[in-house]
């Protein structure tokens, strides 16, 4: 018995009639593939170094670099096809992409406070914040937006409106709290670390708070015009809509986020370059050298 299944191709993000087409779907293939070899390095250095696991700042590193790879990956899809994701939806990944914005959300603010408890009440830190803490946090962070997604879903059409009316509410209180948080973050940098005497430690401390606090702005930056248009068009009903997103310079945008968050890192943090370097890209492009046979007195006279 044969099956006919009805397989509908979805077309490329761009006609090909000029050569801005085609600079714009190669702009779109280099920013994915660096934005995976990046953010995939970062998640790979920190995985394999246990150095870095054991510092609690690591491993939010490590969860948003994960965000940001895959960020990446869906970037050879959502920007290279014809897709429009959002609303009104075209070719749409059910939210399971966009989602990957909630996730980095409460990872920084999440990564924001454990900074501030760290430098600023230390001994409430060292007893109660450990390892298995933090990566229960960002566990959590997976567990909450995706469970919400899927609860979406299944609910109701009635329910799921309340659901993302909620989401958009608690959006808002999200960004509302990390921009007072980066400007505690930020007075902390500059003005107690200067009482601490001068060392490790200090240095530290302040290297962990500058991250934060230059990937967070810099991550509003991004991703601000984009949520700025989402809460806008939300509360009028009017949207703008383009052909996909290839074409949005919104979405490109927020997108070009999960290649500077972690090139940000690289370039703030000289233990997580050396991590980089030593288990990814020096197996990459350092060749070893090839052994040289010695042979014995025993071989030549066989």
């Amino acid at each position: 018995m044969l099956l006919s299944i009805n397989t509908t191709r979805i077309p490329l993000c761009v006609d090909f009639d000029g050569p801005g087409d085609y600079f714009l779907f190669i702009f779109h293939v280099l920013a994915g593939v660096s934005t995976v070899l990046v953010a995939g390095s970062v998640a790979l250095g920190i995985s394999n170094t246990h150095a870095l696991l054991r510092q609690n700042r690591f491993i939010f590193m490590l969860n948003t670099s994960i965000c940001d790879t895959m960020t990446g990956g869906g970037i050879f899809y959502q920007f290279l096809f014809d897709v429009r994701v959002g609303f009104p939806s075209k070719n749409g990944t059910y939210y399971i992409l966009p989602s990957l914005l909630g996730v980095n959300i409460m990872t920084f603010l999440f990564a924001q406070f454990d900074r501030y408890f760290a430098v600023c009440h230390p001994f409430f830190y060292d007893r109660f914040i450990g390892t298995r803490v933090i990566v229960c946090v960002n566990v959590y962070c997976w567990v909450h937006v995706y469970g919400m997604l899927i609860v979406q879903h299944l609910v109701p059409l009635s329910k799921a409106i309340e659901i993302g009316i909620y989401s958009r509410i608690s959006l808002m209180l999200i960004i509302f709290t990390k921009i007072t948080m980066t400007i505690k973050l930020f007075t902390v940098a500059r003005y107690q670390l200067r009482r601490e005497p001068p060392g490790p430690e200090r240095d530290s401390k302040k290297e962990s708070l500058l991250i934060i606090v230059v990937v967070v702005v810099f991550f509003q930056l991004l991703w601000g015009p984009s949520m700025l248009y989402t809460i806008l068009s939300s509360l009028t009903g009017k949207y703008y809509v383009m052909k996909n997103d290839a074409v949005n310079p919104m979405k490109i945008l927020s997108r070009s986020n999960a290649l500077f968050t972690p090139s940000l890192y690289l370039c703030a943090s000289p233990s997580l370059r050396t991590a980089v370097w030593k288990t990814v890209w020096s197996k990459i492009f350092c060749c070893k050298r090839p052994r040289r046979w010695v042979c014995t007195n025993k071989q030549l006279v066989q």
